[in-house]
C-alpha cells in the first residue's frame, strides 16, 4: 500500500440531524480546506443520514457527503430498544465498507445518530478517532466514541467526557472573525434599526420559541417606551406572531421570520434573549455579544449547563422557560439595556469566555492524529 504521507490524506467527518452537530462540523472542514491550500492533499468527506440537515448544508458548503443507515437510540426502555443491536450491526458493516473505499486516515465525530456507527465501524478498520462534543452533558454517542477514541475535544471546560480536552466550539469565520463595533452601524442599517438606540436580538433557534415569543410581544410597549428597539427573529412557522404597528418616532420592532445572517444580528444587538443551546452559546461569547439565555423546558437539562459557564463569569443571566414573562422582561432586561456601563461589563465578561479560533486547534489535533 502506499505510505499515507505520498498521497491524498482522508479525513471523514460524523454529525448529521441538527445543525448542532452540522455547523462545527462544516466549520471544522472550513478550516481542513484552509491548510489544504499549498499544503498537503487532503479530502474531506462527510457522513450523514437520508433524514438530517446535512443533506442540504452539507452539499450546499461545497463537501461530499456519503449517507449511512441512522442509529436512533431509544430515551426509554421500548420494544424499538430490541432492534438496535441489529441496526447498530448493519449500520457499522457498511460504514466500515465505506471507511475502506475512502481509505480514511482519520475519523472525526461529532455524536449523534451518524457519530456512533462511524466510530465502531473505525475501531473495526483500524482507523484512528477523533471525538468533539459540542453540549456541556454528553450524548451516549460521544460518550462510546470518547473510550475509542486518540483524542477527544470538548466545548465547554469540565465536561465529564473520558481525557476530554478544551478546545471550544469550531464556529464560520464570519462569526469567529467578527468585529461588532466596526459593522455595527451598517448591520442595523441592513435590518432597519435607528443607528444609536439600545438594540435587543431575539430569537429561538431556527424555528423560533412559541414562549420567547409570547414574552416579548407582551412586553413590546415597555421595551419601545424605553427606547429600546428590537430585533425578533420569531421563526417560519410562526408567523402569527406580530406587533401592533409604533407610534411614528418611537424606537422600531423589527420582526423577521428567519435570520440568515446571524454575524449582521449580532453586529446590530447589545444584548440577546435566546435559548442556550450549544452553538449559540459558543457564537455569543465569542462575539462578546452578553445574552439573557433561556434553556429548552424539556430534554436532559443541556441546555442549562451550555450557559452557565458564561452567567457565572458574568457573561449574561439565566431566566427559566415559565419564568419569562412580560413583566420580568419590564424589570430585569429594560434596566439593563438603557445601562450602557452595565452592558460593556457583560459584553467583557461574555468575551473573556469565548474561544474564536476552536476550529484552528481542532484542525491542529485532527492532522496530528492523522499523521501519526
Amino acid at each position: 500500500m502506499t505510505p499515507p504521507a505520498a498521497r491524498t490524506l482522508s479525513v471523514v467527518l460524523a454529525g448529521g440531524g441538527t445543525g448542532g452537530h452540522i455547523e462545527p462540523m462544516l466549520a471544522l472542514a472550513d478550516a481542513l480546506r484552509r491548510r489544504a491550500d499549498g499544503g498537503p492533499a487532503l479530502r474531506i468527506t462527510c457522513l450523514g443520514t437520508a433524514r438530517g440537515m446535512e443533506t442540504r448544508l452539507v452539499p450546499a458548503r461545497g463537501y461530499d457527503l456519503r449517507l449511512i443507515p441512522p442509529v436512533p437510540l431509544p430515551r426509554r426502555p421500548t420494544v424499538d430498544l430490541l432492534r438496535v443491536p441489529g441496526r447498530v450491526r448493519r449500520a457499522v458493516a457498511e460504514t466500515r465498507a465505506l471507511l475502506e473505499e475512502l481509505e480514511a486516515d482519520v475519523v472525526v465525530g461529532f455524536g449523534g445518530y451518524v457519530a456512533l456507527p462511524a466510530y465502531l465501524a473505525a475501531r473495526r478498520a483500524h482507523v484512528p478517532v477523533v471525538v468533539h462534543e459540542q453540549n456541556a452533558l454528553p450524548g451516549l454517542a460521544n460518550r462510546v466514541g470518547a473510550r475509542l477514541a486518540a483524542r477527544v475535544a470538548v466545548t465547554v471546560p469540565g465536561t465529564p467526557l473520558h481525557r476530554g480536552e478544551h478546545v471550544g466550539m469550531p464556529l464560520r469565520t464570519a462569526i469567529s472573525t467578527l468585529d461588532r463595533a466596526g459593522r455595527r452601524a451598517g448591520a442595523r442599517a441592513e435590518f432597519g434599526l435607528d443607528a444609536d438606540r439600545p438594540t435587543l436580538l431575539v430569537f429561538g433557534g431556527s424555528q423560533g420559541a412559541a414562549s420567547l415569543n409570547r414574552a416579548l410581544v407582551g412586553a413590546a410597549d415597555a421595551l419601545t417606551t424605553a427606547g429600546i428597539q428590537v430585533l425578533h427573529a420569531r421563526g417560519p412557522k410562526n408567523t402569527g406572531v406580530t406587533v401592533p404597528a409604533r407610534p411614528a418616532g418611537s424606537a422600531p420592532y423589527v420582526v423577521v421570520d428567519y435570520l440568515e445572517r446571524m454575524d449582521l444580528a449580532y453586529a446590530a444587538a447589545d444584548l440577546a434573549l435566546c435559548r442556550s443551546g450549544a452553538v449559540t452559546v459558543a457564537e455569543l461569547s465569542a462575539v462578546g455579544l452578553p445574552a439573557v439565555f433561556v434553556p429548552l423546558p424539556i430534554g436532559n437539562g443541556e441546555q442549562r449547563r451550555n450557559a452557565l459557564p458564561v452567567v457565572e463569569a458574568g457573561g449574561g443571566l439565566l431566566v427559566e422557560d415559565a419564568a419569562l414573562t412580560p413583566s420580568w422582561i419590564e424589570s430585569s432586561v429594560v434596566p439593563l439595556l438603557i445601562d450602557p456601563a452595565g452592558l460593556a461589563a457583560l459584553a467583557a465578561h461574555a468575551a473573556a469566555t469565548g474561544v474564536a479560533d476552536a476550529d484552528e486547534r481542532l484542525a491542529d489535533i485532527v492532522l496530528e492524529v492523522a499523521g501519526q
